[in-house]
């Protein structure tokens, strides 16, 4: 899977678990700060990108991954 559509995938599932309009989420957003998402949010973004790809992620790790940027590299080392 390329980057490009990872990065789309990554952001269409931000965009529906922060209830955000996709086009408001910048590469390199930090998912608390720029996009205003809550620990219990940021579960459910791990959650989402593990359906989403059909891939089970170390949740600590993942926990750990603080922009969308980050987001798109830590999930194409599980798809590589």
């Amino acid at each position: 899977m390329e980057k490009t559509e990872i990065q789309q995938k990554v952001k269409n599932v931000i965009a529906k678990v922060l209830k955000i309009k996709e086009d408001e989420i910048p590469d390199d957003g930090n998912f608390i700060f720029d996009l205003g998402a809550d620990s219990l949010q940021s579960i459910e973004l791990v959650a989402a990108f593990e359906e989403e790809f059909n891939i089970e992620m170390d949740e600590d790790k993942a926990l750990e991954v603080q922009t969308v940027s980050d987001a798109v590299d830590f999930i194409s080392e599980y798809l590589t």
